[in-house]
């Protein structure tokens, strides 16, 4: 039996950090991962009124779009197994000889897994075979108003205006977004970008935009160690060091590049003395199951 979300498992834990005492810094991480083992993070929230639509809507399936590492397809069908709906993910390119662990426990939490090609996947083809069937249609990612209105939620779980800036990774753009509708008007919102030369971001942010007037926002695309779901050396020894630092366990693919970024931009002297740095830890702790064993300490 699939385990409840528990949104009361959400905290803000202080980061005790050298470097931020040397700048004169506060930082806390908004520990979204702790809601769900699957269902982790920025991906309920960006989940949570898409589900509400199908279910007012009484469809029984729920489509939706990713990659063979994609938080968002795992998270998808954890939610559709607990909210009774069938579910589909289209998944970009060729199947592999081997499934990524991501889609082994997709598939075994039901989810119903068609390979497009990367020209088709761009285009968001419906495949053939289920075309006019009685689905309910997810972006990747979440992307779209539903995904970002529900990722503005985030910021209730906080007392964000303690917070002179707002940090977290990017993939769409939808929690991004989200924020930035949600923070105050003298906030700064970061995002640090997890893929390479994805400079169409700030445009797919602003699309999802309602009423971003006097908000200030900036993505970094600095820190993607070579692009999406790629690493090297110097990461998955961060990532061993920050969890010694501060017991927070961050994945490969999103949180671990956002941490990076933000010491390094701390470093760089990026944030001005008594500025309170507020980090959102997005979950997905699922992704560094790829890794091998032993290369994490946690």
């Amino acid at each position: 039996m699939i385990e409840h979300i528990d949104l009361n498992s959400i905290s803000v834990d202080k980061l005790l950090l050298p470097i931020l005492n040397e700048k004169k810094v506060e930082a806390d991480v908004l520990r979204l991962d702790k809601i769900h083992s699957l269902v982790s993070g920025n991906k309920w929230f960006k989940l949570r009124y898409y589900l509400e639509e199908a279910k007012k809507l009484n469809k029984k399936t729920i489509l939706t779009f990713g990659g063979a590492w994609s938080n968002h397809i795992l998270a998808t069908a954890a939610a559709c197994q607990l909210y009774n709906f069938n579910c589909i993910g289209i998944i970009r390119g060729e199947e592999a000889a081997k499934l990524s662990p991501t889609l082994i426990q997709a598939k075994e939490l039901n989810m119903k897994l068609i390979f497009i090609s990367r020209e088709d996947y761009a285009t968001r083809k419906i495949p053939v075979e289920i075309i006019g069937d009685e689905y309910y249609l997810i972006d990747e990612g979440g992307f779209g108003i539903k995904g970002a209105t529900g990722a503005a939620t985030i910021l209730d779980y906080c007392e964000k205006e303690r917070y002179t800036h707002i940090a977290c990774a990017i993939g769409t753009g939808t929690m991004m977004a989200g924020i930035i509708e949600a923070s105050l008007p003298q906030q700064k919102v970061i995002g640090i970008s997890v893929l390479k030369n994805n400079l169409e971001l700030e445009e797919n942010v602003k699309s999802l935009l309602l009423h971003n007037q006097k908000k200030h926002f900036k993505i970094i695309h600095d820190y993607h160690f070579g692009g999406y779901a790629k690493h090297k050396p110097a990461l998955l020894s961060f990532m061993n060091s920050f969890y010694a630092q501060t017991n927070v366990p961050v994945d490969f693919v999103y949180t671990a590049k956002l941490f990076y970024g933000i010491t390094d931009l701390l470093n760089a002297g990026f944030f001005e003395p008594e500025g309170r740095i507020l980090l959102i830890h997005s979950g997905g702790l699922q992704g560094n199951s790829s890794l091998n064993k032993g290369t994490l300490i946690f």
